[in-house]
């Protein structure tokens, strides 16, 4: 059953005992999964791609072989919990979920399906949004580890974000809160995939970067993605670097929006554009610079992820270990059962 989850997350003190997690991270290019120990350091992990365009079966049986992997795995006997990360949006609430980048889920009930698996029968499942997953790593493990307010990003197929407030990772009713990937930064932008315009992904993410690239004429030697345009922008390509420059620009928008309304010190950017920091960063910064000027605001720092690829799992895991416990200062919401 899935009960109403609280707007703030309490993460379990790490150990080193016999108990081990496990964790799905599933994005709109891969549907990863790992076992980790009790203090969130991955032992095993699986990966399958995510199908483009595939129907809300095919998915699953993504997810279903990357889980069948696991449990494979003589550790899979040790494992107490299992922490569901997934792009978004989220209803954590429901256990559903509604991927702008996963066409095929659309208020999928993936935690009613994973529960239904042989392997996974008599573990608690716990449901986030990845971005907030990320959060929740790097605020234990990673760039933001010992800060009071931040914000964590992922920049990759899409935009995600997460919110750190009062030393607390912020989830909201339905696990979206710091959403940020779909506010708008462009009035008059182009319609998005959720129905609204110029919103933060559309500008930002790397299909729209190397879409965006394209369009203005560039010309890659081979595969056209991320890691080429970046290659491109280190040599100078006016046209790439006009492509990051962009992504920069609305980024900065954003974390100068998030920085003017809840006052953060930091904003943490993970992510497979994050990989191109060398091009994007310098802009970034710059542009930041130029958006949060009110003195409170105008000191958030731009740091890299420092779990990588791993953020998304870690925070999965240990937040499906909890004990996860409702702000004491909020009212009316229940704790996971």
């Amino acid at each position: 059953m899935v009960t109403r989850s609280p707007e703030a997350l309490s993460l379990p003190p790490a150990h080193t005992g016999d108990q081990l997690l496990a964790a799905l991270d599933v994005g709109g290019t891969k549907i990863a999964g790992a076992v980790l120990d009790g203090q969130g350091n991955v032992l095993h992990r699986s990966q399958q791609g995510t199908p483009p365009a595939g129907g809300p079966q095919e998915v699953f049986l993504a997810v279903r072989a990357v889980l069948a992997e696991l449990a494979a795995l003589p550790q899979w006997a040790r494992v107490t919990s299992l922490g569901i990360a997934s792009a978004g949006p989220v209803d954590i609430a429901r256990g559903t979920v509604s991927p702008v980048n996963i066409p095929g889920w659309r208020e999928f009930p993936l935690v009613e399906r994973v529960m239904e698996l042989p392997p996974v029968a008599g573990l608690p499942v716990t449901l986030c949004g990845d971005a907030v997953a990320m959060t929740a790593a790097e605020h234990r493990k990673g760039a933001a580890r010992g800060c009071r307010d931040a914000l964590c990003m992922v920049v990759s197929t899409g935009v995600g974000a997460g919110l750190v407030m009062d030393g607390v990772v912020r989830n909201g009713p339905t696990g979206n809160a710091g959403h940020l990937g779909h506010i708008t930064v462009d009035l008059l932008g182009d319609p998005c995939a959720c129905g609204s315009r110029g919103c933060v992904e559309q500008l930002a993410s790397g299909t729209s970067l190397t879409r965006r690239a394209l369009q203005a004429g560039w010309r890659p030697s081979g595969t056209a993605d991320g890691a080429a345009l970046a290659a491109d922008a280190r040599a100078g390509d006016t046209v790439a670097l006009a492509a990051f420059d962009t992504s920069a620009r609305a980024l900065a928008a954003a974390v100068a929006a998030v920085a003017t309304l809840v006052e953060i010190e930091v904003a943490v950017i993970g992510g497979g554009v994050a990989e191109a920091h060398d091009v994007l960063f310098p802009p970034l910064r710059r542009h930041l610079a130029s958006y949060a000027t009110l003195p409170f605001a105008a000191g958030v720092r731009i740091e890299r992820a420092a779990l990588r690829a791993d953020a998304g799992l870690i925070g999965a895991g240990l937040i499906g270990a909890g004990p996860i416990a409702a702000d004491p200062r909020a009212s009316g919401i229940a704790p996971r059962h």
